[in-house]
């Protein structure tokens, strides 16, 4: 029944047929049963595991990869190799390919823990009444129609409507649902607004909910699917996981790659076709399959193998960096993400606020003869710690604040008519209520204020333990005062109270909403001399519009305290007590923000990201809190910057388009307003990030771009997030979107060294193939640069030291290219440099070398007609290793080399030197080291086909690799003028893919 919260409870009950008095019958329940289904959420059908592991493979690139390594080892066998050579290049490929699988399938088997986290918040039992008895069955036996009982710490079992009250009020926390910050209190009456959010259906307990204050009866009204939270888990499953932006610019760019990888495999293919029939290859055939053999070893150069890897390894130093500052990734991809963000929606609940009630402002009579009628003192502190100061309306602070008589008066009242705890937990190292936060709030006060008589008030509480601290004031006045009775909350009165015995002294203090104590009050307590005197209309209505500012323009939750001396002896109270009471003071809370988040907001502002604050509580409290924290830029007017969920659901199409990019403020929403935020901000090619904590919030996190969940949150949320904050703070959020930027520029430098590397073996082995000379480089030899020699420096550019100015960039557009055109045209300059000097290394050792053979050049490219013709050298020259390890040894140093001029972008070496990433100084050393252990240990040189230099070797390998250098920072000092602009505009379109438009 989707409308019961507008039916009346008889509309209801009639509509299933149901006694109150009785409950359902047997056959009630098994029809229910037949139509209904049972109170579960269903288990939801997960992927099957060989479908997540088919999924990884399904990239161009590994396709190509995969494909490299099945022909090679069928090309192995066909020329007869057998052993390690035959199988050495194919498992390398397939256990990288392998790897890379792996870490994806973890990562998508993490994210369907979100929908068995929500099965947690399902009641186990509940009580039932059927058949004319209450029962305690499973909760899961429910079914529409059933009458349930529920009280105190009960977790409600299915979405139910109110029949029946059986205390004077009942109370629920439905933060986990709507995310409001206070409990709810719930009654009987029928709601009559039309689009009702959650919020408004004050006669409907939902399930997963908890009864945090008194016991009613209620009829079930939806069961598992049918409930609200059944419809987020709905919410979930429809929900994809969107791909991150570097994600999808790497795919782009691995297409783009793929395409010119395989153009170039097929064009060395056809162009040695003339070579098919040389003698050297004994048959047209051997030919051909030994042209395919070097199309597929350019195939092995021109793919980066470590890519992958080398963008895990960044991503995942990244994400110890963020870690250090209370983030905690569970997503790698998220924390380069975070880099693009343009709009952030966060929660204002526990994020931007503490989540603490506490008092800011007190309000006293000072005196009805002299001076000013009230004054107002002020309250610093905005969590449960009993730290704070009172100052005066002068903004000085007071010494004694526990002498003055209001406040004395006060602190007794807060400490007495209050049924609330406060505790230091020492495992979390804070201070942790238990029950209502405005009750807690009081207590904090009580400690803030300290005790009357201690002549270092309240500095002298500090010499206490945290444990003893936490409420040693408040169990002063406990121990003073004995209780005799209380009046509990009722919705009619609006109030509590407590009657109190001290010394044959019976008091009755009381607390409520302030209409309601200050229309019972007679008298007033003085703050100047203690006295206590009638209340006069002119006092009266100088409280009222003191009331009415702290609740109007500074949205505080207000409170009033007032007590009332009672007969000897008595016992008992009853409401009839409660008048001709004495007003005491007027006391205004919030749920202060949180004192760094204003420069976050500002940081975002600078760093063209928006924040839009969601919300679940009422407008006005959440615009008030907006103007504190700097979201409204200090504007008076929020008119078009602020919505309830109703009034944008309520806009015509276009005016909502224009009210998404003014959007500062969204309230009373829930949880399928939140998604419809996300999905709306998406569709305008914003990049989002959704920030929450409670199952309501799930859903949308999910969406989001990045989901960022509270360290205090509900499992449901983390589960379904890319990022945990650990201390639940807004000001974390912007500190790891500035990680996420020196992330994706670090991304950005490794895939520029990475690139141009491949392009260096790919120019050489093309340029050979079409100068006809031996075969340069084997494809062992290949891999290895590939996954070691370019592999650890490409790893150590990712600790590249975050630029200055990170924070004070715009937002990079999602479309914007990994590798944009003047980029690609630096990667070719430097991989044709790259590939041109080991094509010259090789030749240099067969032309020029004193202890080479000294060919002429026309040999050199004659090399495989050798054995046909007379020679003044004997053929197996060429198969000397010495030239092809020259050739490797000039690769790996260029690219060390190449691996310094990534330390920037554009800024030059005399800038930020080599040492300013030790790191990567390091790598380059290892790696170094490894290139002398393959080269001078003798079974690791034999299986890489290479073989010790001489020194005079070394000589010309150091001269051909430095030059990269020298050409980098020529092509930086354009990148750094204005035409390097203009390159990058002319060759954008030529030389890469066309860029598409977000696809949501």
């Amino acid at each position: 029944m989707e409308d019961a919260y507008a039916r009346s409870v008889t509309e209801v009950l009639d509509f299933f047929g149901v006694d109150p008095t009785k409950g359902l019958t047997d056959s009630q329940v098994a029809e229910n049963t037949r139509i209904y289904g049972k109170n579960v959420l269903p288990q939801e059908a997960s992927t099957p595991f060989w479908k997540l592991v088919l999924k990884q493979f399904d990239d161009l690139l590994v396709k190509i990869l995969i494909v490299a390594a099945l022909v090679s080892f069928i090309l192995a066998l066909i020329d007869g190799e057998t052993g390690l050579t035959a199988f050495l290049e194919p498992s390398v490929i397939l256990m990288i390919l392998a790897a890379n699988a792996a870490v994806g399938v973890i990562t998508e088997t993490n994210a369907e823990k979100a929908l068995q986290e929500l099965r947690a918040y399902q009641a186990d039992i509940a009580t039932v009444l059927r058949n004319g008895c209450f029962s305690i069955l499973p909760a899961t036996e429910l079914v529409p129609g059933d009458i349930v009982e529920v009280g105190v710490g009960c977790k409600v079992p299915a979405d139910m409507r109110m029949i029946e009250m059986l205390s004077n009020q009942l109370r629920v926390d439905q933060a986990i649902l709507t995310g409001e910050s206070c409990s709810v209190e719930k009654d009987l009456e029928s709601t009559l607004r039309t689009n009702a959010v959650y919020q408004d259906k004050t006669n409907i307990l939902f399930s997963g909910t908890v009864v945090v204050a008194g016991r009613a009866r209620a009829v079930v009204v939806g069961v598992g699917s049918n409930t609200a939270m059944g419809g987020i888990r709905d919410a979930m499953l429809r929900t994809e996981d969107e791909v991150t932006p570097l994600k999808k610019k790497l795919d782009e760019f691995g297409t783009f790659l793929a395409k010119v990888i395989a153009g170039i495999c097929v064009l060395v293919w056809i162009v040695n076709i003339g070579h098919f029939r040389d003698p050297s290859h004994g048959g047209f055939l051997r030919g051909a399959i030994h042209y395919f053999k070097i199309a597929v070893a350019l195939a092995v150069a021109a793919i980066p193998e470590g890519l992958p890897a080398v963008v895990t390894t960044c991503l995942a130093l990244g994400t110890k960096r963020m870690a250090r500052l209370n983030a905690i990734v569970r997503s790698l991809p998220s924390v380069e993400t975070l880099g693009c963000t343009t709009v952030i929606c966060s929660d204002k609940t526990g994020t931007l606020t503490t989540n603490m009630m506490s008092v800011s402002k007190i309000c006293v009579v000072h005196s009805v003869h002299n001076g000013p009628v009230t004054s107002e003192y002020s309250v610093s502190g905005t969590t449960y710690a009993p730290e704070g100061i009172i100052f005066d309306g002068a903004g000085m602070q007071l010494e004694f604040p526990a002498q003055l008589p209001s406040l004395l008066h006060i602190v007794m009242c807060s400490a007495l008519c209050n049924e609330s705890t406060l505790q230091y937990n020492p495992d979390k190292g804070n201070y942790e209520k238990i029950g209502e936060s405005t009750e807690v709030a009081l207590r904090v006060l009580v400690e803030k204020v300290g005790l009357p008589g201690f002549d270092s008030m309240p500095y002298s509480l500090n010499m206490l333990s945290k444990h003893d601290r936490a409420s040693y004031c408040n169990h002063y006045w406990e121990n003073q005062f004995k209780k005799v009775a209380v009046l509990e909350f009722s919705r009619d009165r609006k109030m509590m109270s407590v009657l109190c015995s001290r010394k044959q002294l019976e008091i009755m203090f009381s607390k409520g909403a302030p209409e309601s104590i200050i229309s019972r009050c007679t008298n007033v307590l003085c703050n100047d001399d203690g006295s206590t005197v009638p209340l006069t209309v002119d006092v009266r209505a100088a409280l009222e519009s003191r009331f009415q500012s702290f609740a109007g323009k500074e949205t505080l939750r207000c409170l009033a305290l007032a007590s009332k001396r009672m007969p000897s002896g008595q016992q008992s109270l009853s409401f009839e007590d409660e008048k001709d009471l004495t007003f005491i003071g007027l006391v205004g809370m919030l749920d202060p923000p949180r004192e760094e988040v204003r420069n976050a907001m500002l940081s975002c502002i600078s760093a063209g990201i928006r924040v839009i604050v969601v919300t679940g509580d009422n407008k006005s409290t959440a615009e008030s809190l907006c103007h504190k924290i700097g979201a409204f830029d200090d504007l008076e007017e929020f008119v078009g910057r602020s919505y309830t969920a109703s009034e944008f659901e309520e806009l015509p199409a276009l005016q909502r388009t224009l009210a998404l990019q003014r959007m500062v403020l969204f309230t009373r929403v829930e949880p399928s307003h939140k998604r419809m935020l996300v999905e709306a901000l998406q569709h305008q090619n914003e990049v989002v990030a959704m920030t929450g904590d409670g199952v309501n919030d799930a859903p949308a996190l999910k969406k989001a771009d990045i989901g960022i969940a509270m360290g205090s949150g509900t499992a449901v949320a983390k589960s379904a997030s890319d990022m945990v904050l650990a201390d639940d703070n807004f000001a974390t959020i912007v500190a790891a979107v500035a990680e996420g930027r020196a992330i994706y520029n670090n991304t950005k430098q490794f895939i520029r060294y990475m690139i141009s590397s491949n392009i260096g073996e790919v120019v050489c082995i093309f340029v050979a193939a079409v100068l006809g000379i031996p075969e340069t480089l084997v494809p062992v030899q290949l891999l290895w640069v590939n996954l070691v020699t370019d592999g650890l420096p490409a790893t150590a550019i990712g600790f590249n030291k975050q630029d200055s100015d990170v924070m004070k960039a715009k937002p990079r557009k999602v479309s914007e290219a990994v590798v944009t055109g003047w980029l690609f045209f630096r990667y070719l300059v430097i991989g044709a440099y790259v590939g041109l000097a080991t094509i010259a290394g090789f030749v240099w050792w067969f032309v020029y070398f004193d202890n080479g053979p000294k060919l002429p050049y026309s040999e050199l490219m004659n090399f495989d007609t050798c054995s046909t013709r007379n020679t003044t050298y004997p053929c197996s020259v060429f198969d000397d290793r010495h030239p092809s390890t020259v050739a490797m040894t000039v690769l790996v140093v260029v690219e060390m080399f190449n691996a310094l001029n990534n330390l920037s972008e554009n800024q030059s070496l005399l800038v930020i030197p080599p040492w300013s990433n030790l790191w990567l100084v390091a790598s380059i050393f290892l790696t170094m080291l490894l290139h002398m252990l393959i080269l001078y240990v003798k079974p690791l040189s034999i299986l890489f086909s290479v073989t010790p230099l001489s020194w005079a070797e070394w000589k010309v390998v150091l001269y051909l690799s430095f030059p990269v250098i020298i050409i980098d920072e020529v092509l930086k000092f354009f990148s750094r003028n204005s035409r390097g602009m203009r390159f990058n505009f002319r060759y954008r379109t030529d030389l890469l893919p066309k860029k598409e438009l977000r696809d949501k």
